[in-house]
């Protein structure tokens, strides 16, 4: 029976859109596939981890009839691209999926669609709110980087975010360094907060654009849903309890000077080649009106460089990772970055945006 008919690229679309979750190893054999549901001229796309979710359609089937079946993503994935932009169509004959286009001829196994597990969702949420697609994803891009990887302590293998009246905050902690940002939202009548699992993150970054085309975010104890354009993406959510990230950002701090982002960061991209792999220190000499970068490795090389910076108080001499700074900067968009220190080489740094006041980086220093 045939399934689908249309061209390369418009069944790439869906299909890429939902494919980015599938893990390559599974304990489940059916979870390398993506469920494919047919209702008349509508088809759906879905794939999950069981952790994640997403759901997305398009208008291409072909006839009335109902149908479903679930193939490997990843082996569609690649004969989809790897055939030249022409007319598809897809079919099921004997439990198997045939590809052709032109004269290609492709036959894939299924596995039946009432295998396929699917997230179920909750009656009723507790959070209901919308944002504009590109707020969200400003939102996600200013703390992302701040994510723990794969830490024993699995609440910060993602992202904080503390829904209250006016207000959304996302907060991102490896426990070395800190990201805050906020952004102003309307419908949330009281505060509440979950700790969005690492992957979702970056699958929403994946799939957001820059327009204000709305994000619905709906959010329950065990669960958040994101609904936008023709995608649904649902994913379950980290239990743990997330430090205070309150305590972490400082609030007294009384030396501050502005530099040139790009400035500093072409500096310290320069330094970084001479650091040790494990290492990555760089050192931090702050002194009346300049900032002097330096690095050196175990082979006795240096790398030093100048930036005046506006800055009169007493020297500081400290050290931090340099890849913690290179993370920050690649992600602000401010032309000039506010940097506040204490005299204490031990203290972190507050790194802030003039442009945006809801936006703070608190970084460790490090012994070299």
């Amino acid at each position: 029976m045939q399934f689908v008919q249309t061209t390369r690229d418009a069944l790439l679309k869906p299909l890429s859109t939902v494919a980015g979750i599938v893990e390559r190893r599974n304990t489940m054999p059916i979870l390398a596939n993506v469920l494919l549901r047919k209702e008349g001229n509508n088809v759906s796309f879905l794939a999950t981890d069981l952790e994640v979710q997403i759901t997305t359609h398009a208008d291409f089937g072909v006839g009335d009839e109902s149908e479903s079946t679930t193939v490997a993503a990843r082996k569609l994935m690649d004969i989809l691209r790897a055939l030249p932009e022409d007319e598809i169509s897809l079919s099921l004959t004997s439990g198997k999926l045939s590809i052709q286009s032109g004269k290609s001829r492709f036959a894939l196994q299924t596995l039946s669609a009432n295998d396929y597990p699917t997230v179920s969702q909750p009656e009723q949420f507790d959070v209901s709110f919308s944002l504009a697609q590109k707020t969200l994803k400003q939102l996600f891009n200013q703390v992302h980087f701040s994510m723990a990887q794969q830490d024993i302590r699995y609440y910060l293998n993602g992202l904080l975010f503390v829904f209250e009246p006016g207000f959304v905050r996302a907060v991102a902690t490896d426990g070395h360094r800190l990201a805050h940002s906020a952004t102003a939202a309307e419908g949330i009548t009281q505060k509440h907060d979950v700790i969005v699992p690492r992957k979702t993150v970056l699958e929403m970054q994946r799939l957001l654009g820059e327009t204000d085309d709305p994000v619905q975010i709906d959010v329950s104890s065990g669960q958040i849903r994101f609904r936008f354009n023709d995608v649904e993406l649902i994913s379950k959510l980290v239990e743990g309890k997330f430090p205070d990230y309150t305590r972490v950002i400082p609030t007294t701090y009384t030396r501050h000077f502005m530099v040139d982002r790009e400035r500093l960061q072409g500096s310290m991209q320069r330094a970084a080649i001479l650091t040790t792999d494990k290492l990555k220190g760089v050192r931090f000499q702050l002194g009346d009106n300049v900032l002097k970068v330096s690095s050196s490795n175990a082979e006795q090389e240096e790398a030093q460089e100048e930036i005046d910076v506006d800055y009169s108080h007493e020297p500081l001499d400290v050290g931090f990772n340099v890849s913690y700074l290179l993370d920050v900067l690649a992600n602000m968009k401010s032309d000039m970055v506010r940097w506040s220190v204490q005299p204490d080489a031990n203290a972190s740094a507050l790194i802030t945006s003039p442009d945006d006041e809801h936006f703070k980086y608190v970084v460790m220093p490090m012994r070299i």
